[in-house]
């Protein structure tokens, strides 16, 4: 029989993005997207992944201790135990963005990955921090991913994650093909005018080179009060050819659901022998300092 995964992407807007109160921001982002978790289920998702830090604006856009107070343990942080709680009712697979604190003063930028019973499978750490003009400082905020590049055994299939700006660097999108990822979520805060001509070139390319599918999340609308540009949308999936599947609009909240044929990945690779012509013993310098 086919292996057909129906998978979800959702993209929102920060509500009360310009709200002093860090309470009220993650409470209200928290609700929305109860709702969109809601919708995904209902459209018969089998997982879902959020878009980066999904219960606050895109903080980064400034140097300010006072959001160390948005980071929470994983799992057992109230964020992960209500997704837990979300996953068991929808019998749906999570993938839920958060800031991570590991230790008094120790964050990560982490994605966890809770399987349809609610249990917590595991986590992926950003390894690529940007810390650029304007309004990406990241490195004042987490420290660089320290677990690797895992991949989640899950009854709808292999999961890989990558975060945002990594997806700028192939070695990792290469590293969680090895491992035998045969989807990877990559959810985002990207701006236009910066990476936008980059959007739709790059994660198709890593879902070509490695031959598994793509769900690329990003954010939409302004955060105030910095407004360091448009978070543009345009969520989507692609197959292991690197084709577009299904894409969101440009700036409406929206959930993203495609149906992902993994025995596609098995038909690809039997034409294009990528893995099997590797040349690994020539790569050394590549790592190199």
């Amino acid at each position: 029989m086919p292996r057909i995964t129906r998978a979800a992407l959702i993209q929102a807007q920060c509500p009360l993005s310009g709200a002093e109160d860090l309470t009220k921001i993650r409470e209200a982002s928290i609700e929305k997207h109860l709702g969109l978790i809601a919708e995904a289920a209902e459209r018969g998702a089998q997982i879902c992944c959020l878009q980066e830090i999904f219960y606050g604006p895109y903080f980064c856009a400034e140097q300010d201790r006072r959001w160390y107070e948005l980071a929470e343990p994983i799992p057992d942080g109230p964020t992960i135990r209500l997704m837990q709680e979300q996953a068991r009712k929808h019998k749906m697979i999570l993938i839920v963005p958060i800031f991570e604190v590991e230790m008094t003063g120790v964050y990560f930028n982490t994605a966890a990955l809770i399987d349809e019973t609610g249990t917590f499978i595991g986590k992926y750490r950003k390894h690529h921090l940007p810390h650029v003009h304007p309004g990406f400082w990241e490195k004042f905020y987490f420290k660089p991913g320290n677990l690797g590049y895992p991949v989640f055994e899950t009854r709808v299939g292999k999961i890989g994650i990558y975060i945002c700006y990594d997806r700028h660097f192939p070695e990792g999108a290469r590293a969680l093909g090895l491992n035998g990822a045969e989807i990877v979520f990559n959810p985002s805060a990207t701006v236009a005018g910066l990476s936008e001509y980059l959007w739709k070139l790059e994660q198709p390319a890593h879902a070509a080179a490695n031959q598994y599918f793509v769900g690329a999340i990003n954010r939409v609308g302004h955060e105030q009060p910095w407004d360091i540009g448009e978070f543009y949308g345009q969520s989507y999936f692609c197959d292991p050819r690197g084709q577009i599947m299904v894409e969101a609009s440009r700036d409406k909240d929206e959930v993203v659901v495609a149906d992902l044929d993994l025995d596609m990945i098995r038909e690809v690779r039997d034409t294009w022998q990528f893995y099997r012509d590797r040349r690994p013993e020539t790569y050394g310098s590549l790592v190199d300092e």
